[in-house]
């Protein structure tokens, strides 16, 4: 087991006395010794020893006081330890003295209380332990001087390896709970710890058995216990448990004691379940009922049978009926009354005598200062108070008429204590108080090496030097890596290693570390050593790191090379090369021409961002080549990134011309020449003429020449020159003809195609003649119907346009009065809605009116009392 007090303690000793003899600092290994080796060192050890091993640290380090005269206890010095519940020490001297006045004030109290001669008080008087109050007789007062266990007298002090006041054998005391083991340590303070021995042992519900300790063999299983309850039918639920088992809580339907009521209840409260009304059942004699509560005994026989007395008791009879009453005997009833002193003055009567006795006697009060004659019934007191002493010796009885036995001092007695800190919190008493029951812990800074002593002292003592390291965690940068130093009061040693935090620039601080140091606890804190204050060149602990010292290259704000300048670093002085920015604006297309200015960086510092200048805004139209590439300029200025796709319509005809096609600018140049080419086709018709003849493309609309032209299929009427005869040919035969006649047929009009293409025959002449007369009659006759039709055309269109302005006419006159009519509606409108408001209004008053006078009158038929 490690120790917990240092070689403090020694120092403590040999400083307050020089001639006492060196003793060895740590014995709790010695007096542990021989319990350890036999239960080994567990949780449950280090609990039992704990207070055994706080009076072996107070002990050894000189802390160890006296509660009574608050003196330190020294090793030459008799004591005698309390042995019931707080184990302190005291001086012999002391207790003795204490002791003795306890016992004597007890003992006058016994005697002037109660009937008991003085000798018998002193014989049962008690006295109390100053610190725990447990009661002890006369016949235990301390008179010698024994070791902590009681087996040797006057123990030796001059002894550096036993304990002082101890024999420095093995205690052998009886254990607790009385198993008939003893206590394996050496001669100690304070309580002896659990018995370590190996026994069987059961758990409360006795279904397991274990070997455990002897000081911890009461466990529990953690199964269900399974007693049998007192209600001997069930059995007991709950997890394994110490001492009596629960009431049965089963809930069933039960009937009372005499069998008239039926509740569901407890089946622990079964046995004892009454109902509230009597028990009625006839009695032996057949004439009465039984008056008793619920019960389940027998009734018993009839009251009214047997000998009967007179209510006053005086007369007996014998031989009535029970359904008789006993007649009164008329003699005085002479009764005892309440009071004491006087019996009933009536004659025999049934019922209760008279409550209150009104015989008229001579009282005396309590304090016998006044007589007068009063009620029996009635106490008399007067109004002087008592102003006698009560047994405190400090408070005077205020009681009013008190006969002599005044009551105890209720008051707190207040009086300071030897400690200064405290109160007595005792009622008013007689002779010194009882000492500070405080104890005042004082411990190292973990709290590993710790001992207590009586409060008023605890400034005269030294805290224990620990051994192990320093909890605190230090504050600078360095804690991990330092060298660990003991566990101490007041603030940590300094660090003493270079600083070497990096800035934020990417350089090392070179001073001595100057990081905050953790502060000392307070309530441990002893008081500090003046020394002399010694001069600090570098930084004050706690204190930030200073600027960076180191010098660096710098650029101008506008980051232009060549430039640079030499700058200390912690110097955050910006200055311009007056030269152009030439940065790129953020069109990315041109560069800024302001002078040298600060850029807008997210990198930089928050106080350089917000003295940071843009670079000037491109006004300039946007002059990028646009992908796809078309003919259109970008709409916008000039801006970064690619310009937005192009929306222009742009037309494009079909193939054949009988269609133009609209499309977007970016759709259409994104398609392929062949896809360009299937989206311009109409699917219809080509609808070009052929180059040799008149007639047109039998395919669908498609781009390029058509496709052999001259082997058109079409049937053409081809006359001879006088066109009385005709044939059908092919259109390509009639161009073979005229190829082979000697002319191109593309010089051939449409009215002349197929023309002279038959020679005439015989029959041809004749009809050329008859045709040309009836030619030269037609021809003046179609003169002169053509000059009406173009006469007609004209009237036409006039008539239109006369028929256009008619109804552009008509349709402005309709709006025109549509408009009127819209006006109309809402001016009638507006009228309604105050024509509504203004009689509603009038309405509203006309009610009002009409209900004052019905309250008029009803109050005129009924008028208020």
């Amino acid at each position: 087991m490690s120790s917990p007090h240092s070689d403090s303690d020694t120092d403590s000793d040999q400083s307050q006395s020089g001639s006492e003899p060196v003793r060895h600092s740590d014995l709790s290994d010695s007096i542990f010794r021989s319990y350890l080796e036999f239960t080994g060192r567990s949780s449950a050890t280090n609990t039992d020893l704990s207070k055994i091993q706080s009076f072996l640290t107070s002990s050894s380090s000189g802390a160890l006081s006296c509660l009574i005269c608050l003196e330190r206890i020294r090793p030459a010095h008799p004591t005698w330890s309390c042995t019931s519940v707080c184990f302190s020490v005291f001086h012999l001297i002391c207790i003795q003295s204490w002791a003795r006045q306890a016992s004597d004030l007890s003992a006058l109290r016994a005697s002037t209380r109660l009937p008991i001669s003085a000798q018998k008080a002193a014989e049962v008087s008690l006295w109390n332990c100053p610190k725990c109050r447990v009661e002890y007789p006369q016949s235990q007062i301390p008179k010698t001087y024994f070791c902590f266990c009681g087996k040797l007298e006057n123990p030796p002090s001059d002894d550096p390896w036993v304990l002082p006041h101890s024999c420095g054998e093995v205690c052998n005391r009886p254990l607790n709970h009385s198993c008939g083991h003893h206590c394996l340590l050496l001669c100690h303070p304070g309580p002896c710890p659990s018995c370590p021995k190996l026994v069987k042992a059961r758990c409360f519900c006795g279904s397991v058995q274990d070997v455990r300790r002897c000081g911890f063999k009461n466990f529990s299983c953690n199964n269900v216990c399974k007693k049998l309850l007192a209600c001997r039918v069930h059995c007991c639920s709950e997890i394994c448990h110490q001492g009596p088992c629960p009431p049965c809580p089963v809930r069933a339907v039960y009937r009372c004691q005499c069998g008239k009521r039926e509740e569901e209840r407890e089946c622990c409260e079964r046995l004892d379940f009454r109902c509230e009304e009597p028990c009625e059942k006839v009695l032996g004699c057949g004439q009465h009922k039984c008056s008793k509560g619920c019960h389940s005994e027998d009734c018993g026989p009839c009251p009214f049978q047997g000998k009967r007395t007179c209510p006053c008791g005086k007369t007996v009879h014998e031989g009535l009926s029970c359904k008789a009453s006993v007649p009164l005997c008329g003699a005085t009833c002479s009764k005892m009354l309440s009071c004491g002193y006087h019996r009933c003055p009536e004659r025999c009567h049934r019922g209760q005598c008279i409550v209150t006795c009104r015989t008229v006697v001579i009282k005396s009060c309590r304090c016998g200062s006044l007589k007068k004659e009063v009620p029996c019934h009635q106490d008399l007191t007067c109004e002087r108070k008592c102003q006698r002493q009560r047994d405190c010796g400090r408070h005077a009885c205020k009681r009013r008429c008190c006969d002599g036995d005044c009551p105890p001092c209720s008051e707190v007695c207040g009086r300071k204590l030897r400690c200064k800190n405290h109160k007595c919190p005792s009622p008013c008493h007689r002779g010194a108080c009882a000492p500070c029951p405080v104890m005042v812990t004082i411990a190292c800074l973990c709290g590993e090496t710790h001992f207590e002593v009586p409060c008023g002292i605890e400034m005269d003592q030294k805290p224990p030097r620990c051994p192990k390291p320093c909890p605190i965690t230090l504050l600078c940068r360095h804690g991990k890596n330092r060298k660990p130093h003991k566990c101490h009061y007041g603030a940590c040693p300094p660090c003493r290693v270079l600083c070497e935090e990096e800035y934020s620039c990417g350089h090392k601080c070179k001073l001595r570390c100057h990081g905050p140091r953790p502060p000392p606890n307070p309530e441990f804190t002893l008081k500090p050593k003046k020394k002399k204050s010694l001069h600090q060149s570098e930084c004050t602990p706690g204190s930030p790191c200073p600027p960076c010292p180191e010098h660096v290259w710098r650029s101008c704000v506008g980051q232009h090379i060549g430039v640079e300048r030499m700058m200390v670093c912690s110097d955050k002085t910006l200055f311009s090369c007056e030269n152009l920015c030439g940065n790129p604006l953020p069109c990315g297309n041109h560069f800024c021409t302001k002078t040298c200015h600060p850029l807008k960086n997210q990198s930089l510092p928050s106080v350089q961002q917000a003295r940071s200048e843009p670079c000037e805004k491109c006004h300039l139209p946007c002059g990028k080549e646009r992908e796809p590439a078309c003919s259109h300029p970008c709409p916008l200025s000039c801006h970064p990134g690619d310009c937005p796709p192009c929306k222009v319509l742009v037309k494009r005809s079909c193939h054949c011309g009988s269609m133009v096609h609209v499309f977007e600018c970016i759709y259409y140049n994104s398609l392929s020449e062949k896809e360009q080419m299937a989206a311009r086709s109409c699917g219809g018709p080509c609808h070009r003429k052929l180059p040799y003849c008149n007639h047109l493309c039998p395919e669908l609309c498609h781009p390029g020449q058509c496709s052999f032209p001259e082997k058109c299929s079409k049937k053409v009427t081809v006359r001879c020159a006088c066109q009385s005869l005709k044939k059908e040919w092919l259109c390509h035969d009639v161009q073979a003809a005229y190829r082979n006649a000697g002319s191109d047929p593309k010089d051939i009009s449409k009215n002349q195609f197929g023309h002279a293409l038959i020679p005439c025959n015989s029959n041809c002449k004749s009809k050329l003649k008859v045709i040309d007369s009836e030619l030269q009659l037609r021809r003046p006759k179609t003169v002169e119907v053509k000059e009406p039709d173009t006469d007609k055309h004209g009237p036409k269109r006039k008539k239109r346009r006369e028929r256009v302005q008619e109804v552009t006419q008509i349709s402005t006159l309709q709006k025109i009065v549509s408009n009127v009519k819209r006006f109309l509606l809402l001016v009638t409108l507006v009228l309604v809605l105050v024509a509504v408001s203004y009689y509603g209004y009038k309405g509203l008053l006309w009610l009002n009116d009409w209900m004052n006078e019905v309250e008029e009158k009803r109050q005129g038929r009924y008028p208020r009392i």
